[in-house]
Formats: C-alpha cells, structure tokens, sequence
C-alpha cells in the first residue's frame, strides 16, 4: 500500500514523518533505504508509473525506514517475474544480516529460497520447525527423477538399478518418475543406464 500520486521521495519522506524521525537521523535513514533498495533512478517518478518490482522495494524501503530489528513480509515476491523475484530475494537476504525477518508464505520455493529455518502452520497447529533441508527431505519426491521417452521403449532395467525404491509411469503423459531410497543418489546411476541402453530421453529432470 502506498500513496500512488506521490512520488518516490515524497512518500519517504512521508513515511519519516510519519514515523517520528527528523532532522540529521531523517536524512541519514532516507539516504540508507534509497542505496539499500537501489531506488536513485525512481526517486522522482510518481509511484503509480513504477514497475511491481520496484513497488516492491519501494514497500521495503518504507517498511525498514525506521531501521526495526523485526520485519514480517507476507507473500514478498507474489505477483512478480523471475528477474524481480531474484531482485527481491537477493534484498531480504541482506536486511537477513541483521535483523530478524518473518517471511509468511505458501511458496515452498520461496523457502528454499531465503530462509534458514521453516514453521509450518496448519489449522493452527505447529506441524513442522527445522531447516529447509530437512522439509525437502519429508517430501516424496525429493531427489525424485522424472524423465519422458520420445517413443515407447522397454524401461523395466530402471526399476532395478541399485538405490531405486519405486518407478512410477504416467500412461498418459509417459513421464517416468523414479523414487529413491531414503539418501540414495541414483541421478548418475540413471544416466548411465540411459546412455548404455540407448533409451530415447528427450526430457530429464
């Protein structure tokens, strides 16, 4: 939320009064959020003319004015492109070096991304508290295979190679998903049964 008809400076300046500040810390906070959030290029634009990435910085920008030791971010990069997701993840991760940020999201990429500890909340209940990794690791699919053959060809070997717990295949789509045993790594294995038996592969992931 921001004043659209104003322009950049304005609202930062705005938002400081707002916030209490004055005289030199007013300067210096302004100063520190515009180099921070790279806004020097948009500082006379009119908000309203901006791009949503730089909305989005221009959101932070005034969120972190008054230099808070907690911020909460809802749902930080919905709504942009990869390049202003990157842009925006890339921001957080610098306001991470000191303070604490709270990034409420239903993205798990977004939590891969740029958190270092994850609470999954579900009908108000705590369900999960650990790291990324250890989130991923509770997914099936995680270090799952899947690969797509341009034609039909005998796959059966797959299922036996060492380290795979289950083959799945999609009659309609013919994907092939391959399901490891628990901390296998079975990628270079596959490879090397896809180009010892020639299969005809045109997509693996």
């Amino acid at each position: 939320p921001a004043y659209g008809d104003m322009s950049v400076i304005q609202f930062l300046n705005f938002i400081a009064n707002v916030r209490g500040l004055s005289g030199k810390l007013k300067s210096e906070r302004i100063d520190a959020v515009i180099k921070q959030l790279a806004l020097q290029k948009v500082l006379d634009r009119a908000i309203e003319n901006l791009s949503k990435g730089f909305k989005r910085r221009v959101g932070l920008a005034q969120a972190i004015i008054h230099d808070p030791q907690i911020l909460i971010l809802d749902e930080p990069t919905d709504g942009l492109d990869p390049n202003q997701k990157h842009q925006v993840r890339d921001l957080i991760q610098q306001l991470s070096k000191d303070k604490l940020v709270i990034v409420s999201t239903h993205i798990l990429e977004e939590v891969t991304a740029v958190c270092n500890r994850v609470m999954v909340i579900a009908d108000g209940q705590l369900r999960f508290d650990d790291t990324p990794e250890a989130l991923l690791k509770q997914s099936k699919y995680h270090k799952a295979i899947t690969l797509h053959l341009s034609y039909q060809s005998d796959i059966s070997g797959l299922e036996d190679l060492k380290g795979v717990a289950e083959m799945q295949v999609d009659k309609a789509t013919g994907r092939v998903t391959l399901f490891p045993e628990p901390d296998a790594e079975i990628l270079h294995l596959v490879t090397e049964y896809i180009q010892t038996c020639k299969l005809p592969v045109d997509t693996l992931y």
